[in-house]
This record gives C-alpha cells, sequence and structure tokens, in this order.
C-alpha cells in the first residue's frame, strides 16, 4: 500500500483554532460574555401573592406538579394497587398498599385497588417516573406548585389528599362495574357514566348517598355499544 492511504487527515479538521496574541488576551473576559451582555437588560421579576391568587403566573399547561389520583366516569378509581408508581420512584417517596375489591365493595375495576396511597413531598423530586410507569393513567401530575407547609406530618399526602373529587355525575365508591363489561373496557376509556343498574344498587345498599340523586345516568353503558 501506499504511503498516501496511510496519511494523516489535516490537523486544521481536528485540531483547536490557535488564538493569536489578542485573542489570548481577552480569553479570560470572553467567558464572561452573556454575563456581562445581561447586566443592562431589564430584570424580570414574576410577583407571588398567595393572598392575591388572581396576580398569580400560571405555570405552562404540561408543567408537573402536584400528584392527582383520577377516577372513570362512573366513579370508579382507576388506581389498581399494582406498585409499579412506587417501584419506579428513584426517591422512594411513594407507598402503596393494595387491597381486593369484592362484589359489594367495589372501588375500582378489576381484582384490586389502592387502600393504601402515600407520597411524601419530602423526599418527591417530580421527576415523573411514576406517571410513566403507571399502566391505567391512575396517576397523573397537576400544574399545582404549591408544596410548602409548616409541618413535616403535613407533607405526607395521603389516598384522601391525592384523589380527585367526585365529578358532577359520578357515583361515589364502592359500587359494582358497569354490567356487562370487564376491565378492559374501562382501561380503553369505554365507560361513558354510571348506569342505572349501578345507580340502583347504591340506593338501596347507601340509601343516604347524595351521589344517587345528581348521577348523571348514561344509558349506553360503553362507546362500543354506540357503535
Amino acid at each position: 500500500m501506499s504511503e498516501k492511504e496511510f496519511a494523516q487527515p489535516d490537523e486544521s479538521l481536528y485540531s483547536p483554532n490557535k488564538k493569536g496574541p489578542l485573542g489570548r488576551a481577552f480569553a479570560p473576559v470572553a467567558g464572561f460574555g452573556v454575563t456581562f451582555s445581561t447586566l443592562f437588560r431589564p430584570a424580570v421579576t414574576e410577583q407571588y401573592l398567595p393572598h392575591k391568587p388572581e396576580q398569580k403566573t400560571p405555570p405552562r399547561p404540561r408543567y408537573h406538579g402536584m400528584h392527582r389520583l383520577n377516577r372513570y366516569a362512573d366513579g370508579l378509581e382507576k388506581c389498581i394497587g399494582c406498585e409499579l408508581c412506587a417501584w419506579a420512584c428513584p426517591a422512594d417517596a411513594i407507598y402503596v398498599e393494595a387491597a381486593s375489591n369484592h362484589p359489594g365493595e367495589q372501588y375500582s375495576p378489576g381484582e384490586r385497588y389502592g387502600r393504601v396511597y402515600q407520597i411524601n413531598y419530602l423526599r418527591c423530586i417530580f421527576c415523573s417516573y411514576c406517571i410513566q410507569a403507571c399502566p391505567t393513567r391512575a396517576l397523573t401530575m397537576s400544574t399545582e406548585y404549591e408544596v410548602a407547609d409548616q409541618t413535616r406530618e403535613s407533607l405526607i399526602y395521603e389516598k384522601q389528599d391525592l384523589l380527585v373529587p367526585l365529578a358532577q355525575g359520578m357515583l361515589s365508591t364502592p359500587h359494582p362495574m358497569a354490567e356487562g363489561t370487564t376491565d378492559a373496557n374501562y382501561y380503553r376509556g369505554e365507560i361513558t357514566g354510571p348506569t342505572q343498574d349501578q345507580v340502583d344498587w347504591v340506593k338501596q345498599v347507601r340509601p343516604d348517598d347524595p351521589t344517587v340523586s345528581s348521577a348523571q345516568v348514561s344509558t349506553v353503558a360503553t362507546k362500543e355499544a354506540q357503535n
């Protein structure tokens, strides 16, 4: 083989650019170029006034703030107590304890639900690994960011602190799943609201339940039936 095939590449392609005497003299100052360029710009101050919510600057829509445990359209909880969020948490901030669902005590579709759910905001680093691990989209992150409090105990949020309140038309748990459906129908988002059978069951078991009168009965249980 010829010497040309083994020739080294041109040094100008990978060697650092050599500065002249003037460049070497101003090199220490050049590193502060960004700092010096911002010294004379007007300061931007975002006002934070807890007693004036109307003056707070809203965060971005995709901001990862405090967690929320979500529900299905008929009121059942989305959390199935799989504990994947707790395993995915790098700060060990989540504790989940599951329990079994029963015919007269159905809190979520399927066999299990999250009986105990805790998030320790003293440890949470808001990395969103937990919501990525959740298979049912039960755990999401809101745009709320006011987590500070007076005591350490108040920063350990329990399930009742994280679970979203019942929306208009939902039934309070426990109650049976929509008739003729499985947990797969719930996971696919096919449940549009409580059915009449669910309302009748709650009315019989808990006649004083206030959600019975406000429940918006879905004449068609699933989206597939509408088609």
